[in-house]
């Protein structure tokens, strides 16, 4: 018998533009705390207090919490704390406010429960969010809050730096901690930035107008083994607080959808479990990279509680997720909190 969730997404979901059923959910999940339902979802959802986690300097209430791209705007962070996310990476956020690419720019490759997007870093600014994230940060009670920022698609490469500071300087009083994405593949030159010589100003730039706010790299899946080695050293050198890794993909190997659905999805990022053994393998090569107190977010591919556990075990001191949310429904934070605390159960008593 299917699950009712995935009833809902075969006979409603799957036949909607993809972006459209994003929506649609996303309204759903804002309204929570509207209709004063965040507290009462809460209460079903809430993560056990074994699941806690001390880093950044702060208290996380599980491992498990939303990658970037979910709450583009900062909109969702009270519905999604309540749905059991122990913190929220919102954005990535630009300085200016920015349509991102055309549309259709999200296609779902379900057989292979993967995404391809190249939706460009539509979001409203830096301003904007910073009004978003002052009210989402009073909220009695709210997960940790991450602000993802990338560069405004309309500043040159060589003016990045001025631009992430923009961002920096309006957001990072507001986030518990902050992330800069120099990985996303859908803004022209941006990947061009985990190039070292470009990379060490700009990291040291934004830790600097950072001030106390934690300041972590996300990477991308697509650099070589010694690039991840190479970037690891340089958050080590720099003093940064961490690494998320990682991006989304611009492979399209070992896909189980057909030919002609990957193709007529076009240029983009790919998320979701093809993902998953890269992911793997550059969580382990930054864990070797950095120091044991440096903090290392695990991303990509991670759909159930025995993908999270396995983060966890390989180095990763919070996960994240977001492409198997569309497949898997509301409850899914709910879902893997509950079965890390049945693995770690089972684990006690071998």
């Amino acid at each position: 018998m299917r699950a009712p969730y995935r009833v809902l997404f075969d006979t409603v979901f799957a036949k909607m533009d993809p972006e459209d059923a994003h929506h649609l959910a996303f309204r759903v999940i804002t309204a929570l705390p509207k209709l004063r339902l965040a507290g009462i979802v809460g209460r079903l959802t809430a993560p056990a207090p074994s699941l806690a986690v001390d880093a950044l300097g702060l208290r996380f209430s599980s491992p498990f919490g939303v990658a970037a791209g979910f709450d583009k705007d900062a909109k969702g962070v009270a519905g999604l704390g309540a749905l059991g996310f122990g913190h929220v990476e919102v954005g990535t956020i630009t300085a200016r406010s920015q349509p991102g690419n055309e549309r259709p720019r999200l296609f779902r490759l379900v057989p292979d429960l993967a995404v391809v997007n190249r939706m460009g870093f539509n979001n409203f600014g830096a301003h904007a969010a910073a009004l978003e994230l002052s009210r989402a940060r009073s909220a009695p009670s709210r997960p940790v809050i991450g602000v993802n920022i990338g560069k405004s698609r309309a500043v040159d490469v060589d003016d990045a730096i001025d631009d992430y500071l923009a961002s920096t300087r309006l957001l990072a009083p507001l986030a518990d901690y902050l992330a800069v994405n120099v990985s996303s593949p859908n803004t022209p030159g941006l990947r061009g930035l985990q190039e070292l010589d470009k990379l060490a100003p700009l990291l040291e730039a934004v830790r600097d107008a950072a001030g106390h706010t934690p300041v972590l790299v996300k990477i991308a899946p697509d650099l070589d083994d010694e690039g991840v080695r190479r970037i690891g050293a340089l958050v080590t050198e720099l003093g940064l607080a961490g690494v998320i890794a990682t991006n989304t993909t611009l492979s399209r190997e070992g896909l189980a959808s057909e030919a002609s659905v990957v193709d007529a999805a076009g240029a983009g990022g790919l998320s979701g479990a093809p993902l998953a053994a890269r992911s793997i393998e550059v969580l382990k090569l930054v864990r070797e990279s950095v120091p044991a107190e440096t903090c290392v977010i695990s991303v990509g591919g991670v759909s159930s509680a025995a993908d999270v556990d396995e983060r966890l075990r390989a180095g990763a001191t919070l996960v994240q997720g977001y492409t198997a949310f569309l497949y898997r429904g509301p409850l899914w934070a709910r879902q893997v909190n509950r079965g890390l605390v049945v693995l770690r159960r089972r684990r006690m008593a071998a």
